[in-house]
């Protein structure tokens, strides 16, 4: 019998804002559709904290025994600048500055993309789609809507009716907004616009001169609407009806308000059940921002090459300190967070090792049963990890109670306690056990001995010695540490 017949499990819902109980329209399959990258830049921790809580989902809900399919996008064209209708596009953009090939830059930073997400042990998507693959299925959805009265062409471009689709459905369900509202909060369009309405959105974009991602359409040479291209292809993965779709906060208008409406008017139907949305992540007290130079990326944090952390930390603990927070809550990076974490990890992770030295008896004096049970009820109150976390805080209390001979506990009750605690550790928190060499005292060695690698070889290179250079860098990556040069020094990552 799977888990997930004996687990109520109960989920926030954006769409109607209460706890509701989880029931996927096919029983035993689940179908979860997450915005993915646009992948112009490296990934940042925000992003990062999003897909590490999706990933807690997926694992959880294979844990319970569902066949689910996850669908993750990448955006590799339509994605303006400021999320507008207007301006460059951020890819084509990217390859300008560094005076590439749009596709190198979509190549580039999906490779980063993926690396990052498997230091933090994500598990993949079962499918992992892209815009640019999915041209001729936008057209086509396209066409539907015009077809159903919804969207209208206009010097080549065609734009979604906001206005129309407003009156037989609620533009705003999902945000809470009104349209009232925004009309009035709305500056006039101005005589260059070809939309109706300044709400209306674009389904298709005709291409500029200068424009160098297009695709020939009915209408022009162009591109499509940004938020277009996860409408169809969810839709094309998982149906025009499925169970979950995530993202983060600030997708949740326009873009997802978005999807909701070209999914009604396209097919007739609400495309979602469960909206999902991971909340922000600050640094220091402070939004991240490239700009104001608080910011970090995830390779800063694992090598502790950045000015705004004291140390570096691994994968697994800056993992670890995003899931001691609710998806749903702000969750801030400091040093000392960070460090409470890693010391909290460290004892789960000693309890752990401990287990197999334990003596058992003849008779329990605690009962493993009830203490399973409430990590279960943790995670089915909408993946709570928090308090997951702490119930597992309260099995390292029963460990070294049990060593110090405070506490009994069966041969059965401790292959019970063991087999659980993998299980929400390693399989559903995705933690790893860090070596030495990521952790604490040594990871600050390790980082030390690269940096004066890096002098000896920045001397060797400056000396035209570039044989000892090379062995150097071929050598530490040997050894899973990568060198970067760059206009303001060498930096590496483990």
């Amino acid at each position: 019998m799977p888990l997930y017949e004996n687990q109520e499990l109960k989920i926030y819902n954006s769409l109607s804002g209460e706890k509701e109980v989880f029931k996927p329209l096919t029983d035993g399959y689940v179908g979860m559709y997450v915005c993915g990258p646009t992948v112009y830049s490296n990934v940042h921790l925000g992003n990062c904290r999003t897909f590490i809580s999706f990933d807690l989902v997926f694992r959880y809900l294979k844990h319970l025994g569902y066949k689910v399919r996850y669908v993750r996008n990448i955006t590799d064209a339509g994605h303006l600048e400021n999320d507008a209708e207007t301006g460059e596009d951020r890819i084509a953009k990217k390859a300008r500055i560094e005076e590439i090939e749009p596709m190198e830059v979509v190549q580039k930073y999906t490779v980063d993309f993926h690396t990052i997400l498997q230091k933090f042990n994500n598990l993949p998507p079962s499918i992992e789609p892209t815009a640019t693959g999915h041209i001729v299925e936008q057209i086509e959805i396209i066409k539907e809507i015009i077809d159903q009265g919804f969207g209208y062409e206009a010097n080549g471009s065609v734009y979604f009716d906001v206005m129309k689709y407003n009156k037989t459905n609620h533009y705003g369900i999902l945000s809470g907004r009104k349209l009232e509202d925004m009309i009035a909060n709305t500056r006039e369009l101005t005589a260059q616009s070809d939309k109706k309405n300044p709400q209306d959105f674009a389904l298709w974009k005709k291409a500029e001169p200068q424009h160098i991602m297009r695709w020939p359409s009915p209408w022009s040479d162009g591109f499509p609407g940004w938020h277009l291209e996860c409408t169809v292809m969810s839709s094309k993965y998982l149906g025009k009806e499925f169970d979950i779709h995530g993202g983060g906060m600030d997708l949740k208008f326009p873009h997802h308000e978005c999807e909701i409406a070209q999914g009604q008017a396209a097919n007739g139907k609400n495309p979602v059940n469960y909206w999902m949305h991971a909340n922000m992540l600050t640094l220091n007290g402070k939004k991240m921002a490239k700009s104001t130079g608080n910011n970090i990326l995830p390779s800063d944090l694992f090598s502790g090459n950045n000015d705004v952390l004291s140390k570096s930390y691994s994968p697994s603990i800056a993992r670890f300190f995003m899931l001691q927070a609710n998806y749903r809550s702000i969750l801030d990076f400091s040093d000392e967070a960070l460090t409470a974490a890693e010391k909290g990890f460290q004892k789960l992770m000693d309890a752990v090792a401990l287990i197999p030295k334990l003596e058992t008896s003849a008779n329990s004096s605690i009962n493993i049963s009830e203490w399973k049970q409430k990590c279960y009820d943790a995670m089915n109150d909408d993946f709570n990890s928090p308090v997951l976390i702490a119930n597992l805080f309260d099995a390292v209390k029963i460990i070294n109670a049990v060593e110090a001979k405070k506490t009994n506990i069966t041969p059965e009750d401790l292959t019970e306690l063991e087999n659980s605690l993998h299980a929400f550790i390693f399989d559903v928190l995705g933690l790893e056990a860090v070596s030495a060499l990521e952790n604490n005292q040594d990871s600050e060695r390790l980082a030390n001995v690269v940096e004066l690698l890096i002098q000896l070889r920045a001397k060797a290179r400056a000396n035209r010695d570039f044989a000892t250079g090379d062995k150097i860098r071929d050598g530490l990556a040997a050894n899973g540490i990568q060198l970067k040069d760059g206009k303001e020094g060498t930096s590496f990552s483990l």
